[in-house]
């Protein structure tokens, strides 16, 4: 029999043309991103299909556009009859994967992840970092590294997105983050990876972004999910609305344990992965779990 999970990806999936087929072919995604520019007030369907990229990968545009993009995919999903076992997003995808579940409402969350991508911008700005990909070591040898590595330096690294064996992002302060770095590309790493982006998310950094946060998300109705909805802070099935609230500002400082999500998704009967937003980067995590299971984009699941 087959169970799915809707698993919706987080920053760093943003292309421009995102969404743009879909909404030539399904008017319901057209109009998941008409009330996108209504809300934000700017017309951030143009953005998407159009660009140009470094505005759209400004992390104030991304979060909501990854969102956007996710929704209007969820929505053709639901349209053609497709229901989750379960549902969890890596990140930023966690407010679509809250979408999903009935938990909160497009509109919060469109305003929910801009103003997330505001607060982590002027944290980077605040608070200068980066973050890298460490491929080929287990997570475990990794956060002895970032520790031995901020404790040297005095300044904060360590583990940010524990994706799947053999790859995992480290987060924090630049001279911290490359201190980790060398010491990963010395214990035999097969690539070490200075990522794109301008902030050092999932990391001690973000505390200034994560305090704000948690006040703007105590003004914004949550609902039980009508789906279980696996939570990245603790890789498990979460119900509760101000569980789930203080998870969602927790997450800022903590790290995305995607491989123990993917895991406990299997536990519960999976066999089926959909990413339901752009690009294929969770659809290649699930692969390299290792287990007999289908991984699709959503346009693979559409057809």
């Amino acid at each position: 029999m087959e169970q799915s999970a809707f698993q919706f990806p987080g920053q760093g999936s943003q292309h421009v043309g995102m969404g743009k087929d879909l909404v030539s072919r399904f008017p319901v995604a057209a109009r998941v991103f008409a009330e996108a520019d209504e809300v934000l007030g700017f017309p951030l369907s143009r953005l998407c299909f159009e660009g140009p990229p470094e505005e759209l990968n400004d992390t104030i545009n991304a979060q909501p556009a990854i969102l956007t993009a996710s929704v209007a995919a969820l929505r053709v999903l639901e349209e053609r009859g497709e229901q989750p076992l379960c549902v969890a997003g890596h990140s930023v995808g966690e407010f679509a994967a809250l979408v999903a579940a009935g938990a909160l409402a497009f509109e919060d969350a469109l305003r929910l992840v801009q103003e997330r991508g505001r607060l982590m911008r002027e944290a980077g700005l605040q608070n200068p970092g980066g973050m890298a990909a460490i491929l080929g070591l287990e997570a475990e040898r990794v956060v002895a590294l970032c520790r031995e590595a901020a404790e040297r330096v005095g300044r904060p690294v360590g583990v940010a997105n524990d994706n799947c064996p053999g790859q995992v992002v480290i987060s924090g302060d630049e001279e911290a983050l490359q201190a980790a770095m060398e010491a990963a590309r010395a214990a035999g790493a097969r690539r070490v990876v200075r990522l794109a982006v301008s902030v050092a998310a999932h990391s001690p950094l973000m505390a200034g972004a994560a305090a704000a946060f948690r006040q703007v998300l105590a003004k914004v109705r949550l609902r039980a999910p009508r789906i279980p909805f696996i939570a990245n802070a603790t890789a498990d099935v979460m119900t509760d609305p101000e569980d789930i609230r203080e998870a969602l500002a927790r997450q800022l400082i903590s790290p995305v344990r995607w491989r123990e999500s993917l895991q406990r998704m299997l536990e519960m009967g999976v066999n089926r992965f959909v990413e339901v937003g752009p690009g294929d980067v969770l659809t290649g995590l699930v692969r390299r779990m290792g287990a007999p299971v289908q991984a699709l984009t959503v346009i693979q699941a559409i057809g």
